[in-house]
């Protein structure tokens, strides 16, 4: 009897295993899911946090995540693009400066809403659910809109630098030519002495021509 009675609690125990790294497997696959539907340009949304956070949440939280996602501890195929994009919004709010750039453009989404809506920062609407998905949404067009000036920017720079080069190019290029002539004039130079000192020589050999005095007729 007491073999079957330990039998049944073993058994009890191993179900439980079974659910418990079912429910650990199904929290992974909701967060990598939550991970990679997340607004990628805005770090604060791939790693769940509120804008704003100090940087102790941001390293604990990371740390947190990363190891219940990490692609060793999943068979979630999507599991390494979920650990890359949560390694990057890391990275990024832990970068003073585009940390910085982030704050400001989350900012300005929220004064833009609440310019449309001629709302203060004493307006009730404010603490609404509303009026936090309208500054989501006002978020990620700011972002994208930032996105595609940085892009213009870089696109604008690259172009720069390449007339650049090609400026620095031409240059190099009118310099090496007038090197190498001045190396071709220099390889040449006793040859043009001796071709002058045979042209004088061949000069001063040549018999002095007389002029003949014409004769004036008599008478």
């Amino acid at each position: 009897m007491a073999d079957k009675k330990d039998d049944a609690a073993a058994d009890t125990r191993d179900a439980l295993e079974v659910l418990e790294a079912e429910a650990k497997e199904w929290d992974k696959d909701a967060e990598i899911d939550r991970i990679l539907k997340a607004f990628r340009l805005n770090a604060y949304a791939v790693l769940g946090l509120k804008p704003g956070a100090p940087e102790s949440d941001i390293k604990n939280l990371y740390r947190k995540k990363s190891l219940l996602i990490h692609p060793d501890k999943t068979k979630n195929p999507l599991a390494p693009d979920a650990f890359d994009r949560l390694k990057k919004a890391q990275t990024e709010l832990m970068d003073e400066k585009h940390r910085a750039n982030l704050d400001e453009a989350i900012a300005d989404a929220r004064m833009l809403v609440m310019r449309e809506h001629k709302w203060t920062v004493d307006s009730p609407e404010l603490k609404t659910a509303d009026f936090e998905k309208k500054w989501d949404e006002k978020t990620k067009f700011v972002l994208i809109e930032n996105e595609h000036r940085r892009r213009r920017q870089m696109k604008a720079q690259m172009q720069e630098e390449g007339r650049e080069q090609r400026r620095v190019d031409e240059e190099l290029e009118q310099r090496k030519k007038k090197r190498q002539h001045e190396e071709d004039w220099e390889a040449t130079r006793d040859q043009r002495i001796d071709s002058w000192r045979q042209f004088q020589k061949g000069k001063s050999g040549e018999p002095e021509k007389k002029k003949k005095k014409k004769l004036k007729p008599i008478g």
